[in-house]
């Protein structure tokens, strides 16, 4: 049966190099960090196009200083880049450190997303560079399209986007469908970076259990080779207002283990959303956890295991480290907030509150400590809200209950 497989796979990509995995390296198809950017484009392109009937790996094959690569890339059905990494946190380095190295895309493209995906697709251990991105000065930050984002041709089923690492994105991965299609069955996980647009992972339209998992967004994610972002470019990804996680219109999301630091949203969970967050470290934003809900009978998030540090804004009276407006219920376990200043952004060392909630939505807190606000009162319930506190603790170590 393997012999099967490797010679369907031989007639399909034409090619020698393939290993009993069924992996064909990309540089077997003409893919090479000498080419240009537009002749590794066009390689890359045929050779996915070529396996997708049969479905199999290409395999980003390590090289010093990556592979320039044109965008416009569409990743077809049942196709896997593969690479050789896990998320580097704090970035791979050549030699001398003037830039990553290993399983990389170069990209300097500025008109095209990088990388369309279908159904059906894996995208694994590989690392994404924009050698052009400011890193200092804010005025020179370029607003490239999505890294990675998903067809719009079609509805987009069953993509897994895992151990990835990204180097001066502007918007790392973007999954908003446009109705009337929709997504399903997406999985980000392991994923690191600092999009200088504030936005990490949008998701949209994705009605069969979106999953975000162990993801790190930091803006010191290319230490290792000296370009960790300045005080002014934070500052920049602060003043955009936007969210590093964003969904809505999605069911029974799984939210699980998420950084963020330095944007001015943690996450947004909008009007017709519902599912669960939890294990999670907001640091240094303006809003941690904004939630919204359009009706009552599932728009209810479960929401426990985390830590907000909320300090970012331009006047403290618009930072919550918990804002909840609209309908549904939303569960607090175990969330705590302790704001103060960090040196790596500009910022007002405090929250105004804890927890804001507007208009008729219901909450209940439970063990959640509340700390660095400036506010007389941590929990503001305003128009026609309900909450209810057991077991939480202020900043002068007494306990609400409400």
């Amino acid at each position: 049966m393997k012999k099967v497989i490797i010679t369907l796979l031989l007639a399909v990509v034409g090619v020698a190099t393939i290993n009993a995995q069924g992996m064909v390296s990309v540089q077997a198809v003409g893919v090479l960090p000498t080419n240009s950017a537009e002749v590794n484009r066009e390689h890359l392109q045929a050779a996915i196009d070529k396996m997708s009937p049969v479905g199999g790996v290409l395999y980003v094959e390590p090289v010093r200083g990556g592979y320039p690569m044109q965008g416009g890339i569409v990743l077809r059905r049942n196709v896997t880049l593969l690479g050789a990494h896990g998320p580097t946190g704090r970035g791979t380095a050549l030699p001398d450190r003037s830039g990553p190295t290993g399983s990389l895309f170069v990209i300097t493209d500025r008109e095209q997303a990088f990388l369309t995906v279908e159904s059906a697709t894996q995208v694994r251990g590989i690392q994404f560079y924009y050698p052009e991105q400011a890193w200092q000065d804010s005025t020179r930050i370029v607003a490239y399209p999505p890294t990675i984002q998903l067809s719009h041709k079609d509805n987009v089923q069953g993509v897994t986007l895992s151990c990835l690492t990204f180097y001066g994105e502007y918007v790392a991965m973007d999954f908003r469908a446009r109705a009337p299609r929709a997504c399903e069955q997406i999985l980000f996980e392991h994923c690191y970076g600092y999009p200088l647009s504030g936005q990490f992972i949008a998701i949209d339209r994705c009605y069969d259990v979106p999953r975000i998992l162990h993801c790190h967004v930091n803006p010191a994610n290319m230490r290792e080779f000296g370009r960790s972002f300045s005080r002014q470019i934070i500052d920049a990804v602060v003043h955009r207002k936007t969210y590093t996680y964003w969904i809505d219109h999605t069911d029974n999301a799984q939210l699980i283990d998420l950084f963020t630091f330095g944007a001015y949203g943690g996450i947004y969970l909008g009007n017709e959303t519902y599912g669960q967050l939890t294990n999670f470290n907001f640091d240094c934003v303006g809003v941690g956890i904004h939630k919204l809900g359009s009706q009552w009978k599932n728009r209810n998030w479960q929401i426990a295991q985390g830590s907000i540090i909320a300090n970012a804004g331009e006047r403290i009276e618009d930072v919550h480290p918990i804002l909840i407006e609209g309908k549904g219920h939303t569960s607090l376990s175990n969330v705590e907030c302790f704001s103060g200043g960090n040196p790596a952004l500009t910022n007002l060392g405090a929250s105004w509150d804890y927890i804001t909630v507007l208009d008729s939505a219901t909450v209940t807190l439970t063990g959640c400590r509340m700390q660095g606000y400036r506010s007389d009162n941590p929990i503001n319930v305003l128009d026609g809200a309900r909450l209810r506190a057991v077991g939480c603790i202020d900043r002068d170590n007494r306990f609400i209950e409400r």
